[in-house]
């Protein structure tokens, strides 16, 4: 974990990782949501989302992946959540999907959340103490990796946004083959998709 408890540190920590040569860095287009919405859904009620609406659903899904984002977790608990001077900080452990396969094994990882600059850092670690105060440790499925999470545009038009950094040794393009792939698929995230179903209350079909 980060020696200097701040959001700043931690996301000194992610550029770090991204600006390295030997790692994998990938940034998917950002997600007009409501545009997103409007095009590729049947949506009941009528519905648009606030930058308010996506940031509160980013909170949720930092604590709670399970709940968020059950296409990726199957078994998912945070602890450890402490004020930080520029935002918040938990830990989490979670047994996640591989990104290129079907494989799944436990991911650590160090949560980093600014409400200022509405970004949640998400930083792979191979060991941490659990809430127990067991030791745990990632298992080696695949490499450790960093996501930045964050909401952009104005609060009539959001944007969702996503990074990710995976931390090899070369540059690899399998991962960013995958996530090119991802993002022609096109629609929303799944977590937006959950959020909108299970906390405002709207039904949405992708078309």
């Amino acid at each position: 974990m980060s020696t200097d408890p701040t959001f700043a540190a931690a996301l000194a920590e992610f550029e770090a990782a991204w600006n390295d040569p030997g790692t994998t860095s990938i940034e998917l287009p950002a997600v007009d949501v409501n545009k997103t919405l409007a095009e590729q859904y049947e949506v009941v009620p009528p519905t648009r989302m606030t930058r308010t609406q996506v940031w509160d659903m980013e909170i949720k899904k930092a604590w709670d992946p399970l709940t968020y984002i059950p296409y990726v977790v199957t078994d998912g608990v945070s602890w450890a959540r402490r004020d930080l001077p520029d935002g918040r900080n938990h830990l989490r452990s979670s047994i996640q999907k591989a990104w290129l396969d079907d494989t799944r094994g436990r991911v650590l990882e160090d949560v980093y959340v600014s409400p200022a600059t509405q970004q949640a850092l998400f930083l792979g670690r191979p060991t941490m103490t659990g809430p127990n105060g067991e030791g745990l440790t990632a298992d080696p499925y695949q490499p450790l990796f960093h996501v930045d999470h964050g909401v952009g545009g104005t609060e009539e038009e959001p944007l969702n946004l996503w990074r990710i950094v995976v931390l090899t040794e070369k540059p690899d393009p399998r991962f960013a083959a995958a996530f090119d792939k991802q993002a022609a698929a096109g629609g929303l995230p799944g977590f937006l998709e959950v959020y909108l179903t299970r906390d405002l209350g709207v039904a949405v079909r992708r078309r």
